[in-house]
């Protein structure tokens, strides 16, 4: 068995957290068959504090306060950058808008070591507070259809799980810090809370007087648009006005019985006592006008492992996957960020395992124009069992397709979601004539438009550890 160390960084509308895990990773199948390599334990050994996010203004955040968080956060926890194999920096919720998020992932570059994910969607960050929040796994061991609702400082990420899988994902504009107020008056309206003040009928200004009686009704009104998302009540035309932009349509799902919430908000739903504008916002009168809802009294409401630490929790010990062992690469590529996906459907599939790669060809050269990039992965099914000869015209299709097309010195890299990476590779690697490197990997499930990064090999070269990512900035 073998421990690699990840760290988790999440960088939210209202908070910044670090966390480090270790990860177990070993053989699982037995003698005489092909290694099964599998991560088979996660175990968190160090929590960093709950920071505030350092901003300059109300759109811009601070990257070097950012990183003098982190730096401080590996040194207490007794890690240096070099030390770690995996991991992800995520920044969430109305943080991922803020006009410089790809300034502050290159200020923390350097703390994440040689394998790092940088996301920001919407959805991925559902599914990693999802995952970190206790849901996923509560959905899987008792077999129901879980929804998780991470409410944050700015967004609402929703994701249903059933035993286990994703089936539905979104995101709302509704949090704790669209609404501040320092010194008893309000300092900042969000233009998620006009929508709800003109819905609700309060008169909400800048600079007046924070009355518990008109934030309160103003919360109530977030509870209802949640109530409507997920099917209590008739949909408003308010639900449509703060779904947040780039996420996903959230569809119900039929056998949806259980509430799990997460996030900053989520203590207040659960019962934590606080005074109203305790953080300067209305987060605690956000979770009490949700636990008066619906949403807690038509579900069955369950605890979660983690609140506000979820996401950090899921970024630091769910995001990372292993590949197949049956693979093939050429040395010194890794580690590979950021890859685009370009997925063949099963039509297109066919006709390169027939010796045709005109398809590919064109739908290759049309995608790298489109995305105005220089690479990109090809991901297919593959076959269970494929002939050796059909093994052959697929790899020739593949080269003919993709040669002319790729930079001198581009890598053509294939995932496959069935077992026959190995073969594939070795074949694409012949004709080349070792022309260009070659990356073929397969246990990997991936959707058009996402994008893959991947690290230095594992298991004395046998795995290759995947993060899959369904948009890098939302």
């Amino acid at each position: 068995m073998k421990q690699i160390l990840s760290v988790g960084i999440d960088i939210g509308t209202s908070t910044t957290q670090v966390i480090f895990s270790s990860l177990s990773v070993e053989n699982t199948s037995g003698y005489f068959t092909v290694p099964k390599i599998s991560i088979v334990g996660k175990d968190i050994i160090y929590k960093g504090a709950i920071h505030r996010t350092p901003l300059r203004t109300r759109t811009l955040i601070d990257g070097e306060a950012v990183r003098e968080i982190v730096s401080a956060e590996f040194q207490k926890a007794g890690f240096t950058p070099s030390q770690t194999d995996t991991g992800a920096v995520i920044i969430t919720g109305e943080s991922a808008r803020k006009e410089n998020s790809e300034e502050v992932l290159r200020y923390l570059s350097d703390f994440a070591g040689e394998f790092v994910v940088s996301t920001a969607g919407p959805d991925i960050e559902s599914i990693v507070a999802g995952k970190g929040s206790g849901a996923a796994a509560y959905s899987e061991d008792n077999g129901v259809a879980v929804v998780n609702l991470d409410i944050g400082g700015g967004t609402t990420n929703a994701v249903i799980f059933d035993d286990g899988e994703v089936c539905a994902k979104g995101c709302l504009d509704i949090g704790g810090r669209l609404v501040t107020i320092t010194d008893g008056k309000i300092d900042y309206i969000s233009d998620s809370a006009r929508h709800v003040s003109e819905y609700v009928g309060v008169a909400l200004r800048q600079g007046d007087a924070a009355r518990v009686e008109d934030l309160s009704r103003i919360c109530e009104g977030y509870a209802s648009v949640l109530e409507q998302f997920l099917g209590l009540s008739e949909p408003t035309k308010l639900l449509h006005d703060l779904k947040t932009p780039g996420s996903s349509d959230f569809v119900l799902h039929p056998k949806l019985r259980a509430v799990c919430f997460s996030g900053g908000v989520a203590d207040f739903i659960y019962g934590t006592d606080a005074d109203p504008f305790h953080f300067g916002d209305i987060g605690v009168l956000l979770g009490q006008a949700i636990r008066r809802s619906r949403v807690c009294s038509s579900f069955r409401m369950i605890g979660a492992a983690e609140t506000i630490r979820a996401t950090v929790v899921g970024a630091g010990t769910y995001t990372t996957s292993v590949s197949g062992s049956t693979i093939d690469y050429s040395d010194g590529l890794f580690p590979l960020k950021n890859i685009p996906v370009l997925r063949l459907d099963s039509k297109e599939q066919t006709a390169c395992f027939t010796g045709d790669p005109s398809v590919l060809r064109e739908k290759f050269k049309w995608f790298l124009e489109q995305n105005d990039c220089r690479n990109a992965v090809i991901a297919m099914d593959g076959e269970k069992d494929p002939s050796y000869i059909a093994v052959q015209r697929l790899a020739k299709s593949i080269v003919d397709a993709v040669d002319p097309v790729l930079p001198p010195a581009e890598p053509i890299m294939i995932v496959l979601r069935h077992d026959m990476a190995k073969v594939l590779g070795r074949q694409v690697r012949a004709l080349l004539s070792d022309k260009r490197p070659v990356i073929s990997v397969d246990s990997i499930i991936v959707q058009q438009n996402d994008y893959i990064d991947m690290g230095r090999p594992l298991m004395d070269g046998m795995v290759i550890p995947v993060v899959v990512k369904t948009l890098i900035f939302g």
